[in-house]
């Protein structure tokens, strides 16, 4: 190592040389032939000679002092940036995503280092969101596949006895059968999410009546809103034609709905109103439940989030995130307003005209 950093300084110091050499040499010439020839000064040998003697000793001087403040100045300048940035580079690969490096001020000099040292940083935040997501995701996974998984098994196990009676043999086959339908949509859910953020799923756009999709979307809800009593306001204006992909967009609706009857009590209301203009349709979808808070509401679009635990059981807390994910992508918006203990309100706003030039990337 040693050897090598005698070997790299001899070269600086001899490329200095050289350039120093070569500058002074033709100083010196330029500067003895307007002498001599303005002076009428005759040069013997022997003067000559002598300052050759002194102008290679100078050369010898400036090109070695020249050598030490360059190697000063890329002590300070460049190797001590240099090395940070390195070390924190080798944090970054051994997974230690928190680390930041410092500025080096407002030096001039520091600029360009300053500009990657900002560039760097940015990156270990990113690197350090992605994979806080990707515990995160992996935890939320595992959990919200233990639970079904674990009821499969104990009602599995249960099923085995053999005294046991009919109506509690109903009950559990059919304990086994809502967890199994829970887990499949679970991974449907994640599959699709995962389709929709990797871009595996492009769009196609379509001309299609809005106002029916809404409508058809509703009615495959009436057994529940019968069973619960629960009253439907519709206000949908009647052949409202957009250029979207109907098949996306009924992932939307149906979770949308899905959500309001499952927070709605019983004899509650859910509502569905469609009104447009001349750029827009827009869809509200509101219900009589429980409500969220400011907080829950912050978040319910994230993955696997659930505001209200007591209903967690009927979802996997996904569907609202293929709901943002799908929106974003028709390049339109969703808002949500809701009051603790007196419903919510989903308003989502998409384009009518062909909105699928879509985003490629995010």
């Amino acid at each position: 190592m040693n050897y090598k950093r005698l070997l790299h300084g001899f070269n600086n110091w001899f490329v200095f040389f050289l350039i120093a050499a070569f500058v002074v040499t033709c100083c010196m010439m330029l500067f003895i032939t307007v002498m001599s020839d303005t002076l009428g000064i005759v040069l013997t040998e022997e003067n000559i000679s002598q300052a050759a003697k002194l102008t290679f000793g100078n050369v010898i001087l400036i090109s070695l002092l020249f050598t030490v403040i360059d190697a000063v100045r890329r002590r300070l300048m460049v190797d001590r940036p240099t090395k940070r940035i390195v070390s924190a580079g080798e944090k970054i690969t051994s997974g230690d995503f928190s680390v930041r490096i410092e500025p080096f001020g407002d030096n001039y000099a520091y600029e360009s280092f300053n500009s990657i040292i900002d560039c760097f940083n940015k990156m270990a935040q990113e690197l350090g969101s992605v994979e806080t997501l990707r515990t995160d995701f992996i935890a939320n996974v595992s959990h919200e596949l233990k639970t079904p998984l674990a009821v499969i098994q104990n009602y599995g196990t249960m099923l085995q006895a053999s005294d046991l009676p009919d109506e509690k043999r109903v009950e559990y086959a059919k304990g086994i059968t809502d967890n199994s339908r829970r887990l499949a949509g679970l991974i449907t859910n994640i599959l699709n999410l995962n389709k929709l953020e990797n871009q595996q799923i492009f769009p196609v756009s379509e001309r299609f009546d809005l106002s029916e999709q809404l409508c058809e979307s509703l009615l495959q809800f009436e057994e529940i809103w019968e069973k619960k009593s629960i009253d439907i306001e519709t206000e949908i204006e009647d052949s409202v034609y957009i250029n979207s992909d109907s098949e996306l967009l009924s992932l939307v609706w149906n979770n949308l709905l899905s959500n309001a009857f499952k927070f709605t009590e019983n004899g509650g209301a859910v509502s569905v109103k469609l009104t447009v203009d001349d750029d827009y349709a827009t869809v509200k979808i509101s219900d009589t439940g429980c409500g969220i808070s400011s907080e829950t509401g912050k978040h319910i679009f994230e993955k696997f989030y659930q505001g209200d635990t007591s209903h967690a059981m009927q979802g996997n807390g996904l569907g609202l995130a293929l709901v943002k994910r799908v929106v974003d992508i028709m390049q339109g918006e969703i808002a949500v307003e809701s009051e603790i203990g007196k419903g919510t309100v989903f308003t989502v706003r998409l384009k009518r005209g062909d909105n699928i030039g879509m985003e490629k990337a995010d």
